[in-house]
């Protein structure tokens, strides 16, 4: 194949190889082709790569070459085969093109200039990281002005673009810098000006040496899993569990751990940060210690030599400014070697260097586009650095891997994302296997996993891994040592205070009524500590701020505060809350037990009007607070995004405290009026939350139903009052919402969610619309949605890793509902199975209206078993089943169940395999039916001996208004015919 059709057909992998891989890649290849005279001066410079996309600089390099015609095309693909390393070519196609003959059989020379033209990519090579001599020289020589250096010196350019700028300068100043220049480079190959080795490769001994140094240092920290209890350590190996992991967007495809940093889900290719995001406990922190144990055992990433892993927590706990240089050496790994090689070296190959950032959502200061930074020697504050880091500011074409939750990812940090993608906690295999590997004797295990399926509540909130922990380190609690079953994550969280109590000190009974009561004052400071922490954004806490708070080695040895390792600041010891929930937890606690609390810290805590963190501190913890420590809150008016979630996640917790299921235990530590009159005011914060969403309804638009868009603080104050189990608030809550439709989507609704939306929903007056898409509501979360089903008009539940067993459930259910009448299931994981049960509810349900279960797993079985219930209907109005796989039989078996339907208005069969005899069957209802108005035939097999027929059966009938045909076998000449005999045919 010629070198132009090479081209050609490999355009979108040569763009994505040539700007994915960094700078330097690009820039060698134009070294080469400028070398070859494949470019002109003129078009070199017009390519020039400093502040471009790498993607359009590319796109236009192709163009360029292509136009120039085969001989240009051939340099282009050998000067790839040359320049780029094996694993970032791997792929293309590139051909035995090998340099031009004249570069082959060098002729004399005309001037310095075009020897240094000719010979460039080895004087980049000789004069990366030396210019400093190179422009002393020229200085002297009066070649260059001290403008012309500084230009050079710009610390955004690495080692080998400061060599190229000083070349590209030097042209600009004639024959006279040229030779100046061509000379030292001379003097620097006899070893007169310059002792360099040739290019350094990989496996240079500096190089691997830190190599090594790192690997073991990465797999000594990952290899055993800190447990939340941090009182000993498991193997990674042994308890690790894959979350279920999905691409953002539309498509929202399952993802594998190979797939996080590959091209699959790629939203914006000019970026090269990747987002994984999951609420808090779905396990972020666990998946990246797993992908660090496996690059350190050179099982995965191999493509990257160096990865160095951080922790935002800990880059929050720097309180000092420090470079990009010192932070990968002195806070990550310390080089024995030479550190300015090793540096320059990460400098010229940030395609082959990965940084993780775990938990971003941690980390306080607001980032924006005004904090540019630049230099990788020059210090700043951490998050100036991660900021331009994760924006490309900051040592381009590296690649970086964050994690954090996904309200904490505002607009300014996310247009800088390549992708973003999705952790969703556990399946339901998931939890089994967790628990099967948490307890080594199957008959506990298997005690467990029959306790969580007869409590569905609880299974639901097993869909995050660290509940999943907890149920499994509490499980003589679970079985019927302690407390009732768990309803609410309030009752997890008790679970484990009591368990981990019980075990800091067993020679106590703690079982008892005044488990809480003998412990009280350990709460009391850890809680203190805890709400001190959240209100500043503080998540290390040194010896003297537990000292200030009171916090004794008693309290430590509880196991709520771990060792903070790594980045901490040096000296005396660090602690850290277990997990982020469990500090939540305690500030809840504090803000409950303490008797001194102001009266407006609980109104405020449930609806804050924005106010200053230092405010809500000073509210929350004065009189208990030291003045010192409120005045670290931070700027005034600084509130952040994740400040925000830790704040509800809180105020969930106090919800749940003053509950009265829990009033007896409380009101061993705390005074009886004085939890009740806070127990009020929750109930009034949430009534009044609630309230406020409902009055910012929109009047609906004309002809349409009355829909309020719930934003995700309605989702949490439903999670509020589901905390508290009061029937009564619930009904309260939602006494005034007159809207004919709620819309949930894109709003993290897990089963956790669905336990609460259908602990309130279920008081609604009238009946309603629920629209749960894109979601992860999965089929645990379908059971803990049935209570509410009786108010159900329709439900839709786009892609929601929906399977047969959650839908068999749901219309077991639906049946028995009389308002229920329609279903929408697009992009689940739906088969054959779930069509009998829907048969059975077409039957059943003389007032069902609407069926839509596109992009699933239906076949020509699955439609036949559905045509059974298609029969015997005589309301179904609208069917879709796009995306699935029926074929002409399915289609056959369809038609014949609705050539008498009453009622049928509008169907879809789109890309489903239909070929001219499904479109025959389909000619006999449109024959037959005085109600159809709707077809949709998109992107199917159909030839036009099955257009015909569809045309002679439009000929007898009126109420039909479209038939959509695009995509099937039918030429452009033979599509224009047919739209011309009939305007309903739509091509």
């Amino acid at each position: 194949m010629c070198a132009q059709r090479l081209v050609l057909r490999q355009r979108q992998e040569l763009v994505r190889v040539l700007s994915w891989g960094g700078v330097e890649g690009l820039e060698s290849v134009l070294d080469i082709l400028l070398a070859w005279d494949a470019l002109q001066w003129e078009d070199y410079e017009s390519l020039r790569t400093l502040g471009r996309a790498l993607s359009l600089t590319t796109r236009e390099l192709l163009d360029l070459l292509y136009a120039k015609g085969e001989a240009a095309c051939a340099l282009l693909l050998a000067a790839c085969n040359q320049a780029l390393p094996d694993a970032q070519k791997a792929g293309l196609s590139l051909g035995s093109y090998g340099p031009p003959s004249v570069v082959m059989a060098p002729q004399p020379p005309l001037s310095s200039a075009q020897v240094l033209q000719r010979d460039r990519p080895q004087v980049v090579r000789k004069l990366r990281g030396h210019t400093e001599g190179v422009l002393e020289t020229l200085l002297e020589a009066g070649c260059f002005t001290l403008c012309d250096c500084d230009e050079v010196r710009l610390p955004i350019h690495t080692p080998s673009q400061q060599a190229r700028r000083l070349l590209d300068l030097v042209r600009s100043k004639g024959e006279p810098a040229a030779e100046v220049l061509l000379l030292y480079v001379q003097k620097a190959g006899n070893g007169a000006a310059l002792s360099l080795p040739e290019d350094r490769h990989p496996a240079d001994v500096v190089y691997q040496a830190f190599q090594h140094k790192l690997r073991s240092m990465v797999a000594a920290q990952s290899c055993f899993l800190s447990t939340y209890g941090g009182m000993e350590n498991i193997s990674l190996e042994d308890v690790y569990t894959e979350g279920v992991l999905e691409g953002s967007g539309e498509a929202q495809c399952p993802l594998g751990l190979e797939d996080l940093l590959g091209s699959v889900g790629t939203v914006n290719e000019e970026a090269d940060t990747v987002l994984v995001a999951g609420e808090a406990g779905s396990g972020k922190s666990t998946l990246l210690q797993r992908l660090h144990l496996l690059w350190a055992n050179r099982v995965a990433l191999q493509d990257y030599l160096l990865l160095f892993p951080f922790s935002c927590r800990q880059l929050g706990a720097l309180g000092w400014k420090l470079s990009l240089r010192e932070l990968l050496f002195q806070h990550c790994c310390w080089p024995d070697g030479d550190q300015d090689l090793l540096f320059r070296f990460i400098l010229d190959h940030p395609n082959r260097v990965l940084f993780t950032f775990d938990g971003l959502d941690e980390l306080n200061p607001r980032f924006s586009d005004d904090l540019r930074h630049c230099s990788p020697t020059q210090p700043a504050p951490p998050s100036t650095l991660l900021f331009n880091l994760l924006q490309g500011t900051l040592m381009k074409g590296v690649h970086k891997l964050v994690t954090s939750r996904p309200e904490a990812v505002g607009p300014v940090l996310r247009k800088y994302v390549r992708k973003e993608v999705s952790l969703r906690g556990f399946s339901q295999e998931g939890i089994g296997h967790f628990v099967r590997k948490h307890h080594s004797d199957p008959a506990i295990a298997a005690r467990v996993l029959d306790s969580l399926q007869a409590n569905t509540a609880l299974l639901g909130m097993c869909h995050i891994p660290v509940f999943c922990w907890i149920v499994s380190r509490c499980y003589e609690e679970l079985l019927g040592r302690g407390v009732g079953s768990p309803q609410t994550i309030t009752d997890v969280y008790l679970m484990i205070l009591q368990h981990f109590l019980q075990h800091s000190c067993p020679q106590q009974c703690l079982l008892g009524p005044d488990w809480l009561q003998v412990h009280v004052d350990t709460v009391l400071h850890l809680g203190q500590l805890a709400l001190c922490g959240l209100v500043s954004s503080c998540y290390v806490f040194s010896a003297l701020q537990l000292q200030q708070y009171s916090v004794t080695e008693e309290d430590i040895s509880t196991g709520f505060l771990v060792h903070s390792r790594n980045l901490t600041p040096p000296g005396s010891p660090h602690y850290e809350f277990l997990h982020v929930t469990a500090q939540c937890f305690f500030a809840a606690l504090f803000i409950v037990l303490n008797n001194n609390i102001e009266n407006s810290t609980i109104p405020k805590l449930f609806h804050p009007r924005n106010k200053p963190l230092s405010a809500l501190a000073s509210m929350c913890l004065a009189p208990c607070l030291h003045p010192s420590s409120v005045g670290d809150a931070g700027a005034e008016g600084d509130i952040q995004a994740a400040e925000t979630i830790n704040l509800q996640m809180t105020g969930a917790f106090v919800a749940g405290l003053l509950s009265r299921r829990h009033c007896d235990l409380l009101a061993r530590c705390s005074l009886g009026p004085i939890l009740d009159k806070k127990r009020k005011q929750v109930v009034k914060s949430l009534c009044k939350g609630t309230q406020r969403h409902f009055r910012s309804i929109p009047p609906p638009v004309e002809g349409e139903k009355k829909s309020m868009h719930a934003m995700p603080g309605f989702v949490w104050l439903v999670r509020c009052i589901y905390e508290m189990q009061d029937c009564g608030l619930a009904k309260e809550a939602v006494a005034r919402l007159d809207v004919e439709h709620l819309k949930l989507t894109y709003c993290g609704v897990g089963p956790v969610e669905c336990s609460a939306l259908a602990f309130v929903l279920q008081h609604l007056r009238a009946p309603i619309g629920l629209q749960l898409d894109y979601n992860s509501v999965g089929d645990v979360g379908i059971e803990q949605l049935l209570p509410c089903l009786e108010i159900c008009q329709s439900i839709y539940l786009r892609h929601n890793n929906i399977s047969d067993v959650g839908i068999c459930k749901l219309i077991d259910k639906g049946i028995q509902c009389e308002h229920f009448q329609k279903i929408a299931l697009f992009n689940n994981n739906l088969t054959d199975e779930c069509t009998k049960h829907f048969a059975k509810l077409l039957r059943m349900k003389k007032n069902f209206l609407s069926l839509r279960l596109g992009n699933n797993h239906i076949t020509a079985a699955g439609a036949e078993q559905l045509a059974e219930g298609l029969r015997e209907s005589r309301s179904l109005q609208f069917l879709g089943l796009w995306g699935n796989k029926i074929g002409d039989r399915g289609t056959e078996a369809l038609s014949r169940a609705l050539q008498d339907s009453p009622s049928l208005v509008w169907l879809s069969l789109v890309d489903n395999g239909v070929g001219s005899a499904g479109a025959r069957a389909l000619a006999a209802v449109i024959e037959r039916s005085n109600t159809l108005q709707e077809l949709w035939l998109t992107k199917n097999s159909i030839s036009r001996d099955g257009v015909q027929h569809l045309l002679e059966a439009l000929q007898k009938n009126t109420s039909v208004k479209s038939i959509w045909l695009r995509g099937n076998s039918l030429t452009a000449d033979e599509e224009e015919e047919l739209g011309q005999v009939e305007s309903r045919l739509t091509f």
